[in-house]
């Protein structure tokens, strides 16, 4: 939450997702698991911070914001930093935001989690999976013109509601499905390619917290090329760092619009390690070479909306068709939010969350 905007119109979204994220936590807990094993989940808190006069006023606004937002917040100046986090250098004009509070767990293992869970109502009728098995239509009643199933390359699924959720592509998925239909919605989604460096066995570096640098609130910093880029696209590099459930140091970010390509582009990652240096010592004696013997690059896409706000809810014209996409970096924070107000919209309950500013109607052409 240190690095979330209390006035933004994504911030109850976040805040609900949060507790959702907690309680799931706690039930695995009364289960007689542990948490850590099952979801990577630890309450590490996480530190926002700056290494400027500027930064350090933008600091204190946010401790100031989250303060009064209801959470625990707390300025640090720059040797109660370095007594939490001694690897990290700001310098004497540095400083940071602390949310203790703040919680970090591991993607692979919650998605693993939530599968298997899944599976355990596969006998009773309530769920199938149909993976490598492409989408190719929509089957809309004869009568009604209500949407009644999914198409896809080897089944035709019924159901009450159907959600499409497919990141990046839902835009060409979305075309494809209502082409020929009298519905007109263009889903402004489109991906934004990411490289994330996982460096294993670099012991000289330890952290206890999630790190960002406060240029990462704004998608922004630092770094902007590139000469050689044809499409005179701006590269955005912002330090962030934690450590994994297996000991791994994770290092970002980056973020640039290069289409749907995922190719290692081993300047980004030259980048990234640079600024990660800046903000600690220890990383500057890393090479390239070095990091290619021990380390490993994740690039993704996420699913970008210009607005910065993701699309949740029903399809103009299409009441029983559902949209939930668009939600750029945040897809794993919010991920829980957004499961529940779909559910709730599925069956006619009240939203938790005031759902019209995710509304497709005046944000999807």
């Amino acid at each position: 939450m240190v690095n979330k905007n209390p006035g933004s119109e994504t911030w109850e979204l976040t805040k609900r997702s949060h507790q959702l994220w907690k309680m799931l936590a706690e039930t695995i807990r009364d289960q007689g698991m542990d948490p850590f094993q099952v979801l990577g989940w630890k309450k590490t808190g996480s530190l926002l911070v700056g290494r400027t006069p500027g930064d350090s006023v933008v600091l204190r606004n946010r401790v100031r914001q989250l303060s009064e937002a209801g959470l625990r917040a707390e300025y640090l100046f720059s040797n109660e930093l370095l007594s939490k986090e001694p690897a990290v250098f700001v310098g004497s004009d540095g400083g940071a935001a602390f949310a203790p509070d703040d919680c970090q767990l591991d993607a692979w293992r919650t998605v693993s989690y939530i599968e298997k869970v899944n599976r355990n109502f596969a006998l009773e009728g309530r769920y199938a999976e149909f993976y490598h098995e492409p989408v190719t239509g929509l089957v809309r009643s004869t009568n009604t013109g209500e949407v009644e199933a999914v198409q896809t390359s080897n089944n035709t699924l019924y159901g009450k509601a159907i959600v499409v959720a497919a990141g990046c592509w839902s835009r060409s998925l979305m075309h494809d499905l209502v082409r020929g239909s009298n519905v007109k919605l263009d889903v402004l989604v489109k991906p934004r390619k990411g490289h994330l460096l996982v460096i294993e066995n670099f012991n000289s570096l330890q952290l206890n917290h999630g790190l960002m640098e406060v240029g990462y609130v704004d998608h922004q910093n630092a770094i902007l090329t590139s000469e050689q880029d044809d499409h005179s696209q701006t590269l955005a590099v912002s330090m962030t760092a934690t450590m994994d459930t297996m000991g791994n140091l994770i290092l970002g970010s980056s973020r640039q619009f290069v289409g749907f390509s995922t190719e290692v582009d081993d300047a980004i990652i030259l980048h990234i390690l640079k600024r990660a240096g800046d903000f600690f010592p220890k990383l500057k004696e890393l090479s390239l070479t070095d990091f290619s013997k021990n380390g490993k690059v994740r690039v993704g896409l996420r699913p970008y909306m210009p607005d910065g706000k993701p699309v949740i809810g029903r399809v103009p014209g299409l009441s029983n068709l559902f949209l939930a996409t668009g939600h750029e970096g945040q897809g794993l924070t919010t991920a829980l939010g957004t499961a529940e107000m779909v559910v709730d919209m599925v069956l006619g309950n009240p939203t938790h969350v005031d759902n019209s500013p995710f509304a497709a109607q005046g944000r999807c052409c």
